[in-house]
């Protein structure tokens, strides 16, 4: 925590919550692209809904786990030092919010809608605020404990683990749980086809959440003396290096090209302070063609439904972003150093343990007590007409 807060940091935080809260419009339309064309009106709400329920579970809870404190003060008491807590509060609300809005492309298709909106709330209120703490807060002593036996904390600038990585391995935990969609895999093993319903609409998800990672990864400063142009050069860096190796090894696929530029931006939050840009694009390249081979594994040979591939974009290449800042962050690699590589292994080991344990807790309750997966027939109809009783044309699709 910084004791000098000035209107111009204020200012800062703020650009960067609006432009990461952009982000989950580009989470929307990402999904809205990828799902068939009688799903995409509830790609659009639930992305919405999530984040309104994240709101009510970051104030009420969450925050407090995280950081301590409360926004239950005066309005006189709120707006000292030009409301930078306030601010920071919106600012990190949009990085906790992010958890469901990634979860859901993982569900998309057969989940239930208020069940999903109550898992959200479990997930923001009470289980990323316990691993944003230990990462973020130095909750409990562990980063002192790291920092004491291997010579550097857990270093996460942006949220390769705390948020995506945790994202992804909470999805994995759902999807295994909620089950592939009825028609996606038959007995004789055949696989249904489900390709993106407009690849225009992917296309422009994908560019909505490049645009906005800058906000994501260059105000995770959090105040003005602490910004660096390193992590706008490392950013854009992975991203190239993503899109590449995707376009490469996805043999020129559209969803695989778009999606690779996300897997190395994921992958670069964590060390995008400290690595030098060479080591950031050949950590976005990895993370590219690490995501469209996994994906594939994951749908095809694995049978894991998974829409949006959300546990190998991010949950994956999450992981690998958090080891990757252990090995590029090194002074050995040009890096800045102050990362050790057995911290960076202990910290992504922990949020994959908490994520995916976690997710199972939360939606294996959820399922217990409500269930998750609309009927058959609501599934064969599509959420958009069994859900909001609308299609995104007027008409939903119904095979």
């Amino acid at each position: 925590m910084h004791t000098i807060k000035t209107p111009a940091d204020v200012l800062f935080i703020l650009l960067g919550a609006i432009l990461i809260l952009a982000m989950h419009a580009g989470f929307a339309f990402l999904e809205l692209g990828t799902v068939r064309g009688k799903n995409q009106v509830n790609a659009l709400v639930k992305i919405l809904c999530d984040f309104a329920v994240s709101t009510i579970a970051y104030f009420l809870i969450g925050y407090g786990i995280s950081y301590g404190g409360h926004f239950f003060d005066s309005a006189a008491v709120l707006s000292r030092q030009n409301g930078y807590e306030a601010t920071r509060f919106f600012f990190l609300l949009t990085f906790a919010a992010a958890v469901p809005a990634i979860v859901s492309g993982g569900i998309a298709e057969r989940v239930r809608f208020y069940p999903q909106l109550l898992a959200t709330f479990l997930l923001v209120g009470l289980l990323y605020p316990l691993f944003e703490r230990l990462a973020w807060n130095d909750g409990w002593g562990w980063q002192d404990w790291l920092q004491r036996h291997f010579g550097a904390p857990f270093h996460d600038f942006a949220g390769s683990v705390v948020v995506h990585a945790m994202g992804g391995w909470i999805a994995l935990a759902a999807v295994l749980l909620l089950g592939a969609r009825r028609d996606r895999y038959s007995k004789s093993g055949r696989i249904a086809a489900h390709p993106p319903s407009s690849i225009p609409f992917l296309s422009l998800g994908a560019w909505i959440l490049m645009v906005g990672w800058f906000g994501f990864n260059m105000m995770s400063a959090q105040t003005l003396d602490r910004i660096s142009g390193l992590v706008a050069m490392n950013s854009v860096m992975a991203m190239a290096g993503g899109t590449l190796a995707a376009l490469l090894v996805g043999r020129n696929d559209p969803g695989f090209v778009h999606n690779g530029a996300l897997a190395g931006l994921v992958a670069i939050c964590a060390g995008s302070d400290v690595m030098q840009p060479l080591g950031a694009l050949a950590t976005g390249a990895i993370a590219g063609a690490l995501f469209v081979r996994l994906f594939t594994l994951t749908q095809n040979r694995w049978k894991i439904d998974d829409v949006l591939g959300v546990w190998p974009l991010h949950g994956l290449c999450g992981a690998w972003g958090g080891i990757a800042a252990g090995i590029f962050g090194t002074r050995l690699l040009g890096g800045l150093g102050g990362v050790s590589i057995i911290s960076q292994l202990l910290g992504t080991g922990l949020g994959i343990v908490i994520g995916f344990g976690g997710g199972l807790l939360i939606y294996g309750a959820v399922k217990l007590t409500f269930g998750l997966r609309l009927s058959h027939e609501e599934e064969y109809n599509g959420a958009d007409l069994s859900i909001h009783r609308i299609g995104a044309t007027g008409v939903p699709e119904t095979h």
